[in-house]
């Protein structure tokens, strides 16, 4: 029986409430003998902050670096506003990307038949659409230097943030998108400003390169970085795998996400280069939705999002695909049965809060043991 390590991060919010849910799903793999899952437990974000006086403890960062996968709930809240930039809840997830070394974020869009109609886009539009962006995680603007705020006088200031992209870190994003894309429907296309930035013009060579030498087989397109978000729009079904850097990723992966209906409803990844002995690579798993201190505590958060983070773990990072394909389906099955927390209930009242949903969930999963 395969053994892995499991780290969770629950976070703040919503996090711990969404990520019980994964909990029993992992229990019960346990009992069942389909793998052997030892956990642990740690804090990030405003938790750790309180606990800790930073977004992350140098020992939770090691429990880290030893598991084979991590599982993050979400962080923030009001209650942290005002703390000092360096140790805001966000810098925890910061940190966690940063020395895990993960630098590909992989963003599923994934329309569920049962909630095309929550979608702001017509069912045709939307219904079966199933694309993956993958970002480009730790270079672009988020980390380019110099990054300053500069007083000028006279009320007048400066703000400064530098795009920063060198070669390997293009190359090695280009080459998970291509690897992914040869395991779907063999599309990718590669998202920049090269008609504005330089960065743009760089990423667009150096991508083209990477495709001819060693991709060709795989579809290759360029397209602007504006112009994709309005065709995400669009038509977003033209779409398999998008490419792209930090910045353009964070704002199409938002995008995508919302023609889904619900942010509730999507998992993320995010991987760092394979390891030169074992090939495993350091992983984060975690929903796309954030803490929602509104609604913790309630019953209300929709568990979706961070039981397809577990599966897509198992994906990813396990060696367990056919049983991620088991927790798709099983999600699939209970949405089609009509059950609906409160954010994809669309005009109808909810029917179901964040355990019934979690328990409906394994349920289907339970069938096909």
């Amino acid at each position: 029986m395969a053994s892995f390590n499991l780290l969770y991060l629950p976070g703040d919010g919503i996090g711990p409430e969404v990520m019980a849910e994964v909990e029993k799903i992992v229990a019960w793999f346990n009992a069942e003998g389909i793998a052997r899952f030892e956990t642990d437990r740690g804090l990030v974000g405003g938790s750790a902050y309180d606990a800790h006086g930073k977004a992350v403890s140098d020992a939770d960062m090691a429990k880290a670096q030893a598991a084979d996968a991590v599982l993050f709930g979400a962080v923030g809240g009001p209650k942290w506003d005002k703390v000092p930039y360096d140790v805001r809840p966000e810098a925890g997830l910061l940190r966690l990307r940063k020395d895990l070394g993960l630098f590909a974020n992989l963003r599923p869009a994934i329309c569920y038949p049962a909630l095309a109609d929550a979608s702001s886009l017509k069912r045709n539009v939307v219904e079966g659409l199933d694309i993956l962006i993958v970002r480009e995680l730790t270079g672009g603007v988020y980390f380019g230097e110099p990054k300053t705020i500069t007083d000028l006088g006279n009320g007048q200031k400066r703000g400064i943030d530098t795009q920063v992209y060198d070669t390997f870190e293009i190359e090695r994003i280009a080459r998970v998108a291509f690897d992914l894309a040869k395991t779907r429907r063999n599309k990718v296309s590669s998202a920049e400003k090269r008609n504005v930035m330089k960065t743009g013009v760089l990423w667009n060579e150096i991508v083209t390169r990477v495709h001819k030498d060693e991709y060709a087989s795989v579809q290759l397109e360029h397209v602007l970085a504006d112009n994709c978000a309005m065709q995400l729009v669009r038509w977003p079904k033209q779409y398999d795998v998008i490419v792209t850097d930090n910045l353009f990723g964070d704002v199409l992966s938002d995008v995508a996400a919302m023609l889904t209906g619900s942010l509730g409803m999507l998992p993320s990844a995010s991987l760092g280069a394979p390891d030169a002995k074992s090939k495993r690579r350091k992983s984060l798993y975690e929903p796309v939705h954030g803490s929602a201190p509104d609604i913790a505590g309630t019953g209300a958060a929709n568990p979706i999002a961070m039981i397809a983070s577990f599966g897509m773990a198992l994906r990813y990072s396990l060696g367990l695909g056919e049983w991620a394909d088991k927790l798709d389906a099983a999600i699939s099955a209970v949405l089609a049965q009509g059950l609906r927390t409160k954010d994809i209930a669309g005009d109808l009242p909810a029917n179901a809060n964040t355990t019934q949903m979690g328990a409906a969930i394994l349920k289907e999963l339970q069938k096909v043991a």
